[in-house]
């Protein structure tokens, strides 16, 4: 095994009730977002024939998503790392319903105005809350000392396939997509407020800048200062290629929840319902892999993984786009989602290795992710219009290859890796609460923890 390869961690016999709890609850909005996803892209085909929208006509809406996300994203850690990650969920949480509500309202009434401001609404809303529940599944996984995010990922698949299962099952009884998707809106606001309390961990001392200065009163000049250091990671070589790893994984993993199921329905001359259940069996694929993913990183590395998932996702993608028929197209379905599990996990887990700045990284490597986005779902739609959606995801295969060439990107840096950070006064606001009761004296002494040490 790889040392380096290996994130250096020591565990604790028992975790704090306040992190176990932050876990549980940040395991719920990590499958609620999957449940509100996945119910709305099961849909797709009635929204295109209620609608009357061609494939790439459908494509540019979902285009127009992507483009508030990616709006959204640059400035998002700005915003998690100035009024912090229960602020960022509480506006996302607004956004969302209204984003939501409009989406089905949209088809209801003939509009494609209205759809595609639904549309656009909710992708800020995603950008905008995925920063912070990232940002604090890195901080859990660091309290407890081992590897943990792939199981939140689990958590998004598992609601992902419970949201794809109610969409299908609202198309098998013809339920209106407005009273589903108002329905689903009002779950999810309920859901996100009663989780914000007890999900974002206070600040301990794995949280603080490695390099700290006399704690001084904020001024201006510092306030101004946090956006630039928000930006910083925009330069730094390594998280701009751990994007690149995030944004083909996004762009597999993406066009599978955009294209997927129309593939299905269109490809294979199969109902909406059926599609679907494929769509289903894609991220239950990807749920299994990631319930496992724990040990799988722990055991082998997180490069040695990321490169075995790029393979075998190009192996899934190639069998389901030249498959005779459904059921062997399904196998192909199976290792496309197996393969494509991992890499987001370990794409957010290495850019949150040094943990001030995960916040500025996390964002940078969701941008990338947007990027995938916007791109994916006109290009796709084009192809799909001369080759069909289930050729045209073919294409995807080369994005893997290019993940399984950066792999080595995502290995684990210590502190001794990172360069020099800046003074407290130019971090971001973390002397809050009980960190904002510590000298100097014990605000560099935590500083000087290692990583694996537990707040």
């Amino acid at each position: 095994m790889n040392h380096r390869d290996r994130p250096g961690r020591t565990a604790l016999p028992t975790p704090p009730v306040a992190v176990v709890r932050a876990r549980l609850l940040l395991l719920g909005l990590f499958a609620l977002a999957g449940i509100v996803f996945s119910s709305w892209l099961a849909r797709l085909p009635t929204v295109r024939d209620a609608l009357d929208l061609s494939t790439s006509a459908l494509g540019g809406i979902l285009l127009i998503g992507s483009v508030g996300a990616l709006m959204t994203v640059t400035v998002a850690g700005v915003v998690v790392q100035r009024w912090g990650s229960r602020w960022a969920l509480l506006a996302s949480t607004v956004l969302l319903a209204i984003g939501y509500v409009l989406m089905g309202v949209g088809p209801a009434v003939g509009s494609v105005l209205v759809l595609s401001v639904g549309v656009f609404v909710n992708g800020v809303s995603i950008a905008l809350g995925n920063v912070p529940i990232n940002v604090e599944s890195a901080r859990i996984e660091r309290a407890l000392g081992r590897t943990v995010i792939p199981q939140f990922h689990a958590a998004f698949s598992i609601g992902a396939v419970a949201g794809s299962a109610l969409g299908a099952l609202a198309s098998r009884h013809g339920l209106p997509i407005a009273v589903q998707f108002s329905a689903v809106a009002a779950v999810a606001v309920v859901w996100r407020l009663a989780s914000l309390r007890g999900v974002v961990l206070a600040p301990g001392p794995s949280d603080l800048p490695r390099v700290v200065a006399a704690a001084p009163t904020p001024t201006r000049t510092a306030r101004a200062r946090r956006l630039g250091s928000s930006l910083d990671a925009w330069r730094e070589p390594r998280t701009l290629l751990i994007g690149v790893v995030i944004m083909a994984a996004a762009l597999s993993e993406g066009s599978a929840n955009d294209w997927l199921a129309l593939a299905v329905v269109d490809g294979f001359d199969r109902t909406e319902a059926v599609g679907g259940v494929v769509l289903a069996v894609f991220v239950a694929a990807m749920t299994a892999v990631r319930l496992a993913g724990t040990r799988l990183i722990d055991r082998f590395g997180r490069v040695a993984v990321l490169r075995v998932s790029g393979v075998v996702s190009v192996v899934g993608l190639l069998l389901f786009g030249f498959a005779p028929d459904l059921t062997t197209a399904s196998v192909g379905v199976v290792a496309w989602g197996f393969g494509a599990a991992l890499a987001v996990p370990i794409g957010i887990a290495a850019a949150s290795d040094e943990p001030v700045r995960a916040a500025g990284r996390v964002a940078v490597i969701s941008a990338f992710a947007s990027v995938a986005s916007i791109a994916a779902p006109p290009l796709l739609g084009i192809a799909a219009q001369s080759i069909g959606a289930r050729h045209a995801l073919v294409l995807i295969a080369v994005a893997m290859v290019v993940s399984v060439l950066l792999a080595a990107q995502v290995a684990p840096r210590t502190l001794t890796d990172e360069p020099a950070g800046p003074a407290l006064d130019d971090e971001p606001a973390l002397a809050a609460g009980p960190v904002a009761a510590m000298t100097g004296r014990d605000l560099v002494g935590a500083s000087a923890a290692p990583e694996s040490r537990v707040p």
